[in-house]
C-alpha cells in the first residue's frame, strides 16, 4: 500500500481522501490507510441529514478514541434533504445521494488540495455491493444502484482506492481483528450509504425522519437488552408511509405503520429472516406505538433473500 501510495522518488506519499460512514467497511479503510500513511490519509465523515439517531456523535467518537484517526466531519444534511425533496423513487434517491457524496466530496478535496497532493480517493466498496450494481463475471442484472459502485466521474480527478472490493463481510471483519480493531466495532450491524433515505417508503421528509429515527432506536436498544443485537446479521425499522386505523385509550387514530426488519446472513448475498421471540417482538411493538407519536401499528418482516433484498429499497 505504501509503494502504491508514495512516487519513485520516495517523497512525501500522495495525500488520500478516504470516504468515511462509520460503519465497519469504511472504518476498516480508515484504519489500514492510516496504519500506511498515517497523517497523509484525510478521513471524510458526512453527515447527510439521514443518519441513524446518535450516529454522528457515535462515529466521531469511535474514531476519536478507537482508532486514533482524525476525522473531518461535513454538515451536509440541508443539501441532501434540499435534493431530495419530492422525490419517492428509490433508484432515483440512490442516484442524487450518490451524486451528492461526489460533490460534496470534491468540494471539501479542495480545501485540502490547494497544491495538487491529492492524488486519490479511498472507500469501503464490497463485492456484494458491487454484484448488486454491475453485472459481474456472469449475466447478472442490476438489481439497484450503490453510491460507491461504477468508479469516478470524468471530472472528478482521483484515482479510486477500493481495498475490499472482493472481499464480503465477514472477511472485512476478519481483517479488522487483524488490525486490532474492537470488536464493537466489528460486528455493528451493516448501515447502507443512502441511509435512511432508502427505509423511508417515498418522499424523505424531517418529519418521517424523526419517526423512524425514534422507533429504529427502541429497536436496537431493546435488541441490545435482549443479548439479541449480535445474533443477526442486520436489524432495522422501515417507515412504510401507509396509514391505518388504531386505538389508543378511547380515541380513534389515524397514524403511520413501522415494520421491523431482522435478518441472519453470513456474507449479505443471502438472508433469512430471523425468528425473534414472539414476547420480544411484543415488547418492541408495544414500546414504540406507546413511546413514538404518529406510529399506532408495527408489522415485522419474515421475507428472506431472495426472493426480497434486504433493504426496502
Amino acid at each position: 500500500m505504501q509503494e502504491i501510495l508514495s512516487n519513485s522518488k520516495k517523497t512525501t506519499p500522495s495525500k488520500v481522501l478516504c470516504a468515511v460512514s462509520g460503519g465497519v467497511d469504511s472504518s476498516v479503510v480508515a484504519t489500514l490507510l492510516y496504519r500506511a500513511i498515517g497523517e497523509n490519509l484525510i478521513p471524510i465523515f458526512v453527515d447527510t441529514g439521514l443518519l441513524r439517531k446518535g450516529e454522528r456523535e457515535a462515529v466521531e467518537k469511535m474514531f476519536r478514541d478507537n482508532l486514533k484517526v482524525p476525522l473531518i466531519t461535513i454538515d451536509a444534511s440541508e443539501e441532501f434533504l434540499g435534493l431530495l425533496k419530492g422525490v419517492k423513487d428509490p433508484e432515483q434517491k440512490r442516484k442524487i445521494i450518490g451524486e451528492t457524496f461526489i460533490k460534496v466530496f470534491e468540494r471539501e478535496a479542495k480545501k485540502h488540495n490547494t497544491n495538487g497532493e491529492i492524488k486519490f480517493l479511498a472507500q469501503g466498496t464490497l463485492y456484494p455491493d458491487v454484484i448488486e450494481s454491475v453485472s459481474v463475471k456472469g449475466p447478472s442484472k442490476t438489481i439497484k444502484s450503490h453510491h460507491n459502485v461504477g468508479g469516478l466521474p470524468e471530472w472528478m480527478k482521483f484515482e479510486l482506492i477500493e481495498p475490499l472490493r472482493e472481499l464480503f463481510k465477514d472477511e472485512v471483519r476478519a481483517l479488522g481483528r487483524e488490525l486490532g480493531m474492537p470488536e464493537s466495532m466489528l460486528m455493528r450491524h451493516p448501515f447502507p450509504g443512502p441511509g435512511l433515505a432508502i427505509r423511508i417508503m417515498g418522499e424523505v421528509t424531517r418529519e418521517d425522519l424523526n419517526l423512524l429515527r425514534e422507533a429504529d432506536s427502541i429497536f436496537i436498544e431493546e435488541l441490545h437488552k435482549h443479548g439479541l443485537y449480535d445474533k443477526v446479521w442486520q436489524a432495522f425499522c422501515v417507515l412504510l408511509n401507509v396509514k391505518s386505523v388504531g386505538v389508543m385509550g378511547d380515541n380513534r387514530t389515524y397514524d403511520n405503520t413501522i415494520c421491523v426488519r431482522a435478518v441472519e446472513a453470513l456474507d449479505g448475498m443471502t438472508a433469512t429472516f430471523s425468528h425473534l421471540p414472539h414476547e420480544f417482538l411484543e415488547s418492541v411493538s408495544n414500546r414504540i406505538i406507546n413511546e413514538v407519536e404518529g406510529i399506532n401499528r408495527v408489522v415485522y418482516d419474515i421475507t428472506s433473500k431472495p426472493p426480497g433484498t434486504i433493504e426496502w429499497e
